[in-house]
């Protein structure tokens, strides 16, 4: 596979200052970060109304040789099209969004939070901002009580009606949307990420942020996801995780059990420490000629991520490789 640049995602790195974040990154030999808009690291708001303190971002990355070439603005994305909206999401998009809690008022406040990320990724000089979008239907899962066909067609075009206008910002911006397909989302598996690029019209703004973690436990081959959906494929997240043996006890959804528990069926570990096919899947991005960075997400829970970040970026970098030189390309071709 082609030489990408690799990066630290630095949502799970929030507890930590800007600088801190970065100085690791760059003392470990990552390239880049991609950026989670969150106050603690980037300020949206901030960034946008205060260009000093955008020009201090900039600096940051500057001090330590590293790009940007992904902002992720998840939480914000998230209460867009959930509902109901509760307890829970007060306080990942904070006091600025949430404002009094009314729902409607809540998801448009985050609608503008997520226009302005594409306003600030094309000032930051990034293509993709990577995110959720939530999703009226989820609830709606397991099919029981039943819901009509109406009821799902309504999600879907709730979805479209809310998100149509944010690509339109994203289009005018040159900023693509990468949806990260994940529980809890419009798109969650492979069938539902087929229905929410036809409900949006397969518009060119709108597309996916390829992390495999969740395909595992759903039995979706992530390779075939990557080629399926070659033209949709703008961001890639690595993020591992390990299905456990089955024993007749632990099951594929979770059982309520705190992440690590080891009565879970399954569980996020660090890159190249699980079942996701890295080597078959970065195959298939070559294939498909996916040209973007290739983003460390940390989620391990039975590991130091001090220790187990450098450790996923030394795995990725030994799956990646240079271009051959135009001489040796040519050289088996001769006749």
């Amino acid at each position: 596979m082609a030489s990408h640049p690799v990066t630290l995602f630095t949502a799970q790195w929030a507890d930590l200052p800007f600088e801190e974040v970065a100085r690791l990154a760059s003392e470990w030999g990552f390239d880049g970060l991609e950026i989670a808009c969150k106050s603690q690291h980037l300020d949206v708001d901030r960034a946008l109304e205060d260009e000093k303190y955008l020009d201090s971002r900039r600096e940051i990355l500057d001090r330590y040789g590293l790009g940007v070439w992904a902002l992720s603005n998840h939480a914000q994305g998230q209460v867009i099209c959930d509902d109901p909206l509760d307890f829970r999401h007060e306080p990942i998009v904070g006091p600025r969004t949430w404002g009094d809690g009314d729902p409607e008022g809540v998801r448009a406040r985050a609608t503008e939070q997520v226009k302005k990320t594409a306003i600030l990724a094309r000032k930051l000089g990034a293509s993709v901002v990577t995110g959720f979008t939530g999703s009226k239907i989820w609830r709606y899962v397991a099919m029981y009580p039943p819901v009509s066909q109406e009821v799902i067609d309504d999600g879907y075009a709730d979805f479209a009606a809310r998100w149509n206008p944010i690509m339109d910002v994203f289009d005018s911006e040159g900023v693509k949307f990468a949806l990260e397909v994940h529980p809890s989302e419009i798109a969650y598996d492979y069938w539902t990420t087929a229905r929410t690029l036809e409900a949006i019209d397969r518009r060119d703004a709108f597309g996916l942020n390829w992390d495999p973690s969740h395909m595992m436990w759903q039995d979706i081959n992530p390779a075939n996801f990557i080629v399926d959906y070659a033209d949709r494929i703008y961001h890639v997240d690595c993020k591992d995780t390990r299905v456990r043996e089955k024993d007749g006890r632990a099951g594929r959804l979770g059982s309520h059990l705190a992440w690590g528990d080891p009565r879970r069926g399954w569980d996020f570990v660090s890159a190249g420490h699980g079942n996701v096919p890295f080597e078959d899947s970065f195959r298939a991005l070559e294939s498909i000629g996916y040209t973007g960075p290739i983003s460390i997400e940390w989620e391990d829970a039975g590991m130091s991520r001090l220790h187990g970040a450098p450790k996923a970026l030394e795995f990725v970098r030994s799956l990646l490789w240079e271009q051959p030189h135009a001489r040796f390309d040519t050289a088996f071709t001769q006749t």
